[in-house]
């Protein structure tokens, strides 16, 4: 349990963890705390989407969709790793969480379970911090090396302020009781790793790598070295006894010849 970051302490946190950070016009005020009567807060986890377009940052910002007034996340990410500040109030990402997979996230349990709406339902706006990332979401669309490694970084940035662990970190998929896919995609590599599929388990044990340093930490980029081939066998010296006896096989040979 967590009282929200203010918004000049969620700048200064994420900037700390090596995140290139970009203002949207009017995001210190703009929330739905006010227009639904909700509070945003405590938050117990950080919630991880995909935006499933392109160019979406005004729409997660501030335009919202049909029926779904925005803001839509705290934080847009982009192809290049810029983290877009959107809000710092209530935003509208999470929709109904599975009480029992909420439960997991917020007692930091090394497994979550499938969300199940007979455990009954949270409301995860008030609870999470949204992160929408830029993927068109059609499990094609490459997360490019940039992205992800900013997205570690957000993930990591809240964590290490509220003394999380990286098991408070969240896929959509793993909260949602409407079937949500997100985050689906490839990933264009991240550390020494190329491409790989993206799973909220390979992302939280990134994470969780990244809390075991400091918050200026980087992970290297060079590939891992190869490794050496076996030395070669030493060839055995002939001891004196052993060439004498060549050496008389040798002449017997010749004798006979």
């Amino acid at each position: 349990m967590a009282t929200p970051l203010t918004a000049d302490r969620l700048i200064a946190v994420l900037k700390a963890e090596g995140v290139r950070v970009s203002e949207y016009p009017g995001w210190r005020t703009r929330e739905r705390d006010d227009e639904t009567g909700l509070k945003f807060g405590p938050v117990h986890l950080v919630l991880n989407h995909h935006t499933a377009g392109s160019s979406s940052r005004d729409i997660v910002a501030k335009n919202g969709v049909a029926g779904l007034p925005g803001p839509l996340a705290h934080i847009y990410l982009g192809k290049d790793g810029t983290a877009t500040l959107c809000s710092d109030g209530r935003a509208n990402h999470a929709g109904a969480m599975a009480r029992n997979a909420y439960d997991s996230f917020l007692n930091e349990r090394s497994t979550h379970p499938a969300p199940s709406r007979a455990s009954g339902t949270v409301d995860g706006n008030d609870c999470s911090y949204g992160i929408e990332t830029e993927n068109l979401g059609n499990g094609k669309d490459v997360y490019t090396r940039a992205q992800y490694d900013a997205w570690v970084r957000i993930n990591a940035a809240f964590c290490r302020v509220f003394g999380w662990s990286s098991e408070s970190c969240a896929g959509h998929k793993e909260t949602s009781v409407e079937g949500k896919v997100d985050p689906l995609g490839p990933v264009e590599g991240y550390g020494t790793r190329g491409r790989f599929s993206f799973s909220m388990g390979q992302f939280r044990k990134d994470v969780a790598e990244r809390l075991k340093y400091p918050a200026s930490w980087s992970p290297s980029t060079a590939p891992a070295p190869a490794p050496k081939p076996p030395a070669p066998k030493p060839t055995p010296t002939p001891s004196v006894e052993d060439r004498l006896s060549s050496l008389e096989k040798r002449v017997t040979a010749l004798e006979k010849g």
